[in-house]
């Protein structure tokens, strides 16, 4: 198996690369394809149509039905305005921990990978081992869509896929949904001395922020409630909200942003028409003072939630590779798991090293015991895919 120092290697390189999603990943990608290439293996990028980004996907081993796929995402959350106290974008060692941007979130894993494929190329695979990195995961599961758009063109899927996302090697089958959805409260302005002639673009705001809390309050309160998720209720959050121009003028306009981060056996549709309802009396309430007055909606993200069978004999096997036993561990953030199982019907687990508790702060880092753990799933993992 390759040595821990290789692993190491690789991580520096991948932090390196400054692949916040508001920048270009092509660059990384273009180093993991050098390196893919000198160990004989030919990957492919599917590129966004638009922007300077792409998704990698490349199999080792036979191109049949069934084997592994191993997904994580390249791009990482902003380092602006965190108090930082070490390079971002160069690894840097303290005990037993790395830090660097992504460390954890999630170049840990694909480090791990990387550093596997000498071995994956070197043992006589009798099922594949794919390898699938996204991009603009952290904005709402973006990239991903194009990769799998391009694999549902292709002739042989995979039995499993494992997510790399941070769990401490622990398997999980479930998590959330999510949808983020951004308003824009258009109202009438005028002199605050003669404020009933206007219509408050951040009172109306207010008056939708109430009915989300109201929301979130009932659901914490009645549920629906499901144990497979921390906390086990779907939750309702309005994250920002800006309005008006000056105190002695009534606001024309007022912006905010909420998000529903939803259990398996609700359906965030069924909670956005009641939404969009209450939205449509607010609008008509608006618009019979002042006939331009409008509520605007639209969805800036959304993903489904991954409810994956515990009694799935692959999941048993995944369990077992990954030496993980508890199978009550929770995570409270989401992947792109959900779109894997959901469009492609791929059974899909998330199991990869460091914790979530490090990720998307400043000094983020990853311990090397949690990269230790991750070789050794992926040394039986590959053990069992050549017997």
């Amino acid at each position: 198996m390759t040595t821990p120092a290789t692993t190491i290697k690789l991580l520096d390189s991948l932090i390196a690369f400054d692949t916040t999603s508001v920048n270009s990943n092509l660059q990384l990608m273009q180093h993991i394809q050098d390196y893919l290439s000198k160990h004989g293996v030919s990957s492919e990028l599917v590129h966004d149509p638009a922007l300077p980004k792409a998704n990698l996907f490349a199999i080792i081993g036979p191109d049949i039905d069934g084997g592994v796929m191993l997904s994580g995402h390249t791009d990482t959350v902003p380092v602006t305005g965190q108090n930082w106290t070490k390079n971002p974008f160069q690894l840097t060692k303290e005990g037993d921990r790395y830090y660097g941007r992504g460390t954890t979130d999630m170049k840990g894993f694909l480090a791990c990978v990387l550093a596997a494929v000498p071995d994956m190329v070197s043992q006589p695979l009798t099922q594949p081992i794919h390898l699938a990195f996204s991009y603009d995961e952290e904005i709402g599961c973006v990239g991903v869509r194009h990769l799998i758009e391009r694999m549902q063109s292709h002739t042989h899927r995979p039995a499993v896929c494992v997510i790399g996302e941070p769990t401490t090697m622990e398997l999980v089958t479930a998590h959330k949904g999510k949808v983020a959805m951004e308003v824009k409260v258009l109202g009438k302005e005028c002199h605050s001395g003669m404020a009933p002639s206007g219509v408050n673009a951040v009172n109306y705001a207010a008056r939708i922020v109430n009915w989300l809390e109201t929301l979130a309050i009932d659901k914490q309160q009645n549920g629906p409630f499901q144990d497979t998720f921390s906390p086990p209720f779907t939750t309702v959050h309005t994250g920002t909200i800006n309005g008006g121009t000056a105190l002695n003028i009534v606001p024309s306009q007022c912006h905010l942003r909420f998000e529903i981060r939803n259990i398996a056996d609700e359906n965030p549709q069924t909670l956005l028409l009641e939404f969009q309802a209450f939205i449509q009396e607010l609008r008509e309430e608006m618009q019979a003072k002042h006939a331009d007055c409008d509520i605007e909606t639209r969805v800036l993200s959304e993903y489904p939630g991954l409810q994956t069978p515990e009694n799935k004999a692959i999941v048993a096997l995944m369990r077992q590779l990954a030496e993980s036993h508890n199978t009550d561990t929770k995570i409270n953030f989401g992947t792109e798991g959900g779109l894997f199982s959901n469009i492609l019907n791929i059974t899909t687990v998330v199991c990869g090293p460091g914790s979530m508790e490090q990720g998307h702060k400043p000094d983020e880092f990853i311990q090397e015991q949690q990269l230790t753990q991750c070789m050794g799933f992926l040394q039986r993992l590959i053990a069992h895919f050549r017997s």
